[in-house]
């Protein structure tokens, strides 16, 4: 499929996400207690050997990775552009501290430019198992209605081809391996997304420096190495930077 695969036909994209407020405590009741039964999960412990400090300690550090208890702060999405005979990357980022309106943005996109589940692709690292699940639960949380790509409710997984996971495609049908997208970059000599923040650093970059524009470049970085990685399964040279474009601007304040 991948020699056969027009790489102008897919939208490559990665999410940044942080926990749903600052602290555990600004949580309602019922909602940290639901946290604390999560952590004592995270923790294999008895729901009675949590104390609210280690929930509030695992809080901080892992209610990102879960849709139910964070919120996703950017989406970063890259499409490949040819003109004659040259391609080109456009790298474009939904961000903002309005997760509703990013969500909206990003999906209108979608359903304008990325509808065809027979013709158009979604790309991206771990895709399956993180970025796009999160997307769509968001979505569902805030009242957003699912583009036509992300409506999985019911398919097989031959109907949903379409998604394109760079970690699954370096399996090669080995199920338990798991590669990290630094490892993978490391391996192809890609230059790494990581020279800045990495994904530990989003909520303090988010809730103390409250700079979103910054987890903005680092999510673009992530989307170029996922770019780069897929010329590579593709045997198609990578992308110099002066071909690579940001049109980084604020989708909302």
């Amino acid at each position: 499929m991948l020699d056969t695969l027009s790489i102008t036909n897919i939208l490559f994209l990665d999410v940044e996400t942080v926990s749903g407020t600052q602290h555990l405590h600004e949580l309602s009741e019922e909602m940290q207690y639901l946290w604390k039964l999560k952590a004592a999960q995270i923790q294999r412990i008895p729901k009675s050997e949590m104390t609210n400090e280690l929930a509030a300690e695992l809080y901080r550090d892992k209610a990102a990775i879960y849709a139910e208890f964070g919120k996703i702060v950017c989406i970063s999405g890259g499409l490949i552009v040819k003109s004659g005979a040259e391609y080109s990357v456009r790298l474009k980022s939904f961000k903002g501290y309005d997760e509703k309106q990013l969500l909206i943005d990003f999906g209108e996109l979608m359903s304008q430019y990325f509808n065809n589940v027979s013709t158009h692709y979604i790309c991206g690292h771990n895709l399956r198992e993180f970025d796009i699940p999160y997307i769509c639960r968001r979505m569902m949380v805030n009242g957003v209605e699912l583009p036509n790509l992300l409506q999985l409710h019911g398919k097989k997984p031959w109907e949903t081809k379409y998604l394109l996971d760079t970690m699954d495609l370096w399996k090669f049908g080995d199920y338990k391996h798991y590669s990290s997208l630094k490892l993978l970059t490391a391996i192809f000599g890609i230059p790494t997304p990581k020279d800045d923040i990495d994904g530990s650093e989003v909520g303090r970059v988010f809730w103390e420096e409250q700079d979103v524009d910054r987890i903005a470049v680092y999510c673009e970085k992530d989307v170029v190495a996922v770019i780069q990685i897929l010329m590579k399964f593709k045997r198609m040279d990578t992308f110099e930077p002066e071909n690579i474009i940001s049109l980084l601007t604020e989708s909302n304040t």
